[in-house]
Parts: structure tokens; C-alpha cells; sequence
């Protein structure tokens, strides 16, 4: 099972993301895990990322794509993956389903958490006061102005890929402003019936 998950930062991603890995056993890949990963792994894109990230750059879609690419071919990735945070830009889309196909593989599932954005800067904050409350580190997107700011780069960037996946008749979008287990419940179903249309 091959998905993807969308939807803007603080949308609850990474906790719906873990619950798929705990019941279907498939890893959860995350670009900037990879990316490290593949930095201090030494393989080939690793060294070429390396060199931009050390420079102050931005890696380049082509490297991302090249990283992704290996990554899926490890023994824990050939039953399935859940890409969180990618593709971030229709470019990003694009390559990465050619790459796919050049490997006989296709995305089963895109997953798009539908939230009411005005509402996520309350949501953020709390998350932080509970941080707090429970003795434990405060994230550092979790301070309200690190996070208007990558809810602006979202809506400018990454907002456009879910009607690319919609078109291609593989977006199923869900209510993350419910309950967290009934978002679960309903992240499940759409995925019985991407598995069914397989």
C-alpha cells in the first residue's frame, strides 16, 4: 500500500501517519529523515545533498526524487509507504510519478487531512501548552510565527498537488477537524477502498 499524505502543517499528519504504521507495519518516510539518512549514509545522492546543504542550499527536486527513490527500494518499504510532506510542489508530483513508473510502481492513495486553517494557530499553541505541561521539548514549527509562516509556504507551494491527484482520480479527502479517532476511522475506510480498487 503506497500512500500519500497532504494537508497543511499542524493538520495532524504525523499522528494519523503512525497509527497506519503501527496497523499495517509499512514505514513512514519523511523527506528530511531520508535526507539525513542518506547524508550520513554516504551514498551517492547523500553526498551530492550534502554538498548543497553545506553551501546553505535548497536540495534540488532531482536529488529529493533520487533519495526517495532509494529509500523505497529497502526490504522494509517493498509491501508500501506512507510519503508525509511529499511532494511538496507539482514539479515535485510530476517526478516523482514518473519515477514510479519507471520502477512498475504506482501511488495506491493520496490522503488530503481538510482542516480549517483559521482554527490551526489555536491548535499549534495548545499543542505547545501541553508540550509545556508534560515537561517535554516544544516543538520549534510550533511557535505561532514559524507557523503562519510555513502555513503561507503551503498555500503558495503545496496546495496546488491536491487537485493534480484529483484529477488522476486518486485524492480522497478527510475532515481533520474531527475527533483524532474518528479521522482514523475515516482515513481506514478510504483506504479499504483504494485497496478494493486495486
Amino acid at each position: 500500500m503506497r500512500l500519500i499524505f497532504l494537508g497543511p502543517p499542524g493538520a495532524g499528519k504525523g499522528t494519523q501517519a503512525a497509527r497506519i504504521v503501527a496497523k499495517h507495519g509499512i514505514p513512514q518516510l519523511s523527506t528530511g529523515d531520508m535526507l539525513r539518512a542518506a547524508v550520513s549514509a554516504g551514498t551517492p545522492v547523500g553526498q551530492k545533498a550534502k554538498v548543497v546543504m553545506e553551501a546553505g542550499g535548497l536540495v534540488s527536486d532531482e536529488i529529493v526524487i533520487g533519495i526517495v527513490a532509494d529509500r523505497i527500494e529497502e526490504a522494509d518499504a517493498r509491501k508500501g509507504f506512507i510519503l508525509d510532506g511529499f511532494p511538496r510542489t507539482l514539479a515535485q508530483a510530476e517526478a516523482l510519478d514518473s519515477m514510479l513508473e519507471s520502477k512498475g510502481l504506482k501511488i495506491d492513495s493520496v490522503l488530503e487531512l481538510v482542516v480549517d486553517q483559521s482554527k490551526l494557530v489555536d491548535r499549534i499553541v495548545k499543542r505547545a501548552a501541553e508540550a509545556r505541561a508534560a515537561g517535554q521539548p516544544v516543538r520549534k514549527d510550533d511557535d505561532p510565527e514559524v507557523f503562519k509562516t510555513r502555513l503561507e509556504a503551503y498555500n503558495r507551494d503545496t496546495a496546488i498537488v491536491a487537485p493534480y491527484y484529483d484529477k488522476r482520480g486518486q485524492l480522497t479527502q478527510i475532515d481533520g477537524m474531527q475527533p483524532i479517532d474518528d479521522v482514523t476511522r475515516a482515513i481506514e475506510a478510504a483506504l479499504g477502498e483504494a485497496v478494493q480498487a486495486r
